[in-house]
């Protein structure tokens, strides 16, 4: 198959996968950075520390309807394409966050309130479930073999833009507006903004042209359970690698700055400043690993990131101590380390199955993983920060982090592979390993 033809991504498909991706991780860090700001909206005002966890329950609960997601949406994806369900599930993400921006409150609702919050963030998390795999995967299969590491470092780009931008505008909301006024209509802003950030990229996404490696093998579908079970050890990789980097990334990407306003005390303008900064040292540092994996390999990074970070955490947490500039230091730090995974994780998920079940092959056991481990991530930091102090979590965390070295060490070398039905049997280790050299 003629690369020029089949892999060089375009930039409209670069730019439509990017704002999608975007997008989903705008609508979650939001959540996560606002819930200070509108649990009391939803539940009942007059227990503020139940409040707030309860609010964290919801965005639990929202990460538990992503492998349901996942496997509708990865199986349509893979049986009618990667666009159509690209468009659906950039539809769910922008009615959630509508719905909850424009929703009645608790105090004129009572419970109708908050069960229409876990609706929207079901609707979402049936959305994002299928997002993350069918984008890769069409980045994946447009990317050049031997530049796809640093192509797939694109996703990771967009979700840690998405998420600073929802940042940004909680800092400038938090500078614009009092702290009632925050409370009563400004927690809305984010959420309404994310509705027509989601109009605008579905307008793109229409026309994007359909994955040529996806169109070249649309006649080889197999029974999808017989699939399932034959890519088991796939299935069972995914998950082992997700689960470390995939807590640390909620913990210190995403749900850091709420963290420390809530838990700590950090003033709110300066925490969120501190998240907006390390989070550009992050966008830095992902092209430059996913090049150099390109070069190297998949699994060299993948173990510098998940045993790099696992060393320094514990440091990094004993340089936070209510100070904002700490806070930021130790975030940027943080973010080197964590960027060697995720900036290669959609290159070595897609490397791993099939085309025809490349998106939900990784769909179900990731959207488990991220369900089991990255929804309740914000939820255990703050109760293992309550009841047991901070370094309770922090281990939880460094313990997964060893599990997902351990599973990286299983994984054969695919730098370099094709990705077409010739290049990858799933289990031809000899295979990939032939077409990395």
């Amino acid at each position: 198959m003629n690369d020029r033809l089949s892999a060089r991504p375009t930039r409209r498909a670069l730019v439509g996968t990017a704002l999608g991706h975007a997008l989903e991780w705008y609508d979650w860090g939001i959540y996560a950075i606002f819930v200070p700001f509108f649990s009391t909206r939803f539940f009942d005002p007059h227990d503020k520390v139940s409040a707030v966890l309860s609010s964290l329950a919801v965005f639990a609960v929202g990460f538990a309807a992503r492998p349901i997601g996942g496997l509708v949406v990865g199986r349509f994806a893979d049986r009618v394409g990667r666009k159509p369900m690209m468009l659906a599930t950039v539809a769910g993400m922008a009615a959630g966050s509508l719905v909850i921006g424009l929703c009645p409150t608790y105090a004129t609702l009572g419970a109708g309130a908050s069960a229409i919050l876990v609706l929207a963030r079901i609707v979402q998390g049936l959305a994002t479930g299928g997002e993350l795999p069918s984008a890769q995967t069409y980045l994946a299969e447009y990317a050049p073999r031997r530049r796809r590491g640093l192509w797939s470092s694109v996703i990771y780009i967009a979700s840690v833009g998405g998420n600073t931008v929802g940042v940004l505008l909680g800092l400038l909301l938090s500078v614009l507006l009092s702290e009632s006024a925050m409370a009563s209509f400004g927690w809305r802003i984010p959420f309404i903004v994310g509705g027509v950030l989601g109009a605008g990229t579905l307008w793109i996404r229409r026309s994007l042209a359909e994955s040529a490696t996806f169109t070249a093998e649309r006649e080889e579908r197999p029974r999808l359970w017989q699939e399932v079970l034959r890519h088991r050890r796939q299935a069972v990789q995914v998950v082992g690698m997700s689960v470390g980097l995939t807590v640390v990334y909620y913990a210190w990407v995403i749900a850091a700055p709420a963290y420390a306003i809530s838990t700590m005390h950090v003033n709110a303008d300066a925490a969120l400043l501190a998240g907006v900064l390390s989070s550009l040292v992050l966008i830095g540092v992902l092209p430059a690993w996913g090049a150099l994996s390109d070069r190297v390999g998949r699994r060299p990074v993948l173990l510098v990131s998940t045993l790099g970070t696992a060393v320094s955490l514990f440091p990094l947490q004993a340089m936070i101590d209510g100070s904002a500039w700490r806070l930021g230091v130790a975030m940027a730090v943080a973010m080197v380390f964590i960027g060697a995974g995720v900036s290669i994780l959609p290159a070595a998920y897609a490397e791993m199955f099939p085309t025809h079940i490349r998106t939900v092959g990784l769909a179900v056991p990731y959207s488990i993983a991220v369900a089991a481990f990255g929804g309740t991530a914000p939820y255990l930091q703050t109760w293992m920060g309550a009841t047991a102090g901070r370094a309770a979590f922090t281990g939880y965390v460094v313990l997964l982090l060893v599990v997902s070295a351990m599973t990286v060490l299983t994984l054969p070398e695919t730098r370099g592979m094709s990705l077409t039905a010739t290049g990858n049997h799933g289990d031809d280790t000899e295979g990939i390993e032939r077409e990395a050299a």
